[in-house]
């Protein structure tokens, strides 16, 4: 990429993002580096509870909150102005109904918002001016030093 300043031709390099890097990396990184700077509250509940009512127990992981945390951060910068409810919905699965059919189940609403009001709490989202949820700059900036970290790795 060229950019002219001044009459001068400058070279600027790609900068790494969120959108470059896999998410299967990306994602356990950034939990690393929530947990790492110790600014989140985690409820006290995160070792009880299930992430849906389609769920039979609650998740192995020990740091979960922090993974589903930075899931729902990269699932926000690939698509600003996701609300509570369209996140219930990303995390949802399938609920066994025994012999009968099988359905689509939300995830759960307490999880969801819990995980948005920590990202808030820490300027990494802020509501959108249409409804929603979008990432603020430093959230941006955050992450994508992250990302960039996690491609050199």
């Amino acid at each position: 990429y060229q950019r002219r300043v001044h009459g001068d031709f400058s070279l600027k390099m790609p900068g790494v993002t969120v959108k470059v890097v896999a998410a299967e990396k990306f994602v356990p990184a950034f939990a690393e580096f929530l947990k790492r700077t110790g600014k989140v509250q985690v409820p006290k509940w995160v070792d009880v509870v299930k992430t849906g009512t389609h769920k039979e127990l609650g998740p192995y992981n020990p740091d979960w909150f922090y993974v589903r945390m930075a899931s729902v951060a990269h699932h926000i910068y690939l698509r600003k102005g996701v609300g509570l409810g369209a996140l219930t919905k990303v995390y949802g699965g399938r609920r066994r109904n025994g012999v009968r059919p099988s359905h689509s189940n939300l995830g759960s609403g307490s999880v969801a918002r819990h995980a948005v009001k920590c990202l808030e709490s820490i300027k990494i989202l802020e509501k959108g001016a249409t409804g929603g949820r979008q990432i603020s700059k430093t959230g941006r900036r955050d992450l994508d030093r992250i990302a960039g970290q996690v491609n050199q790795a």
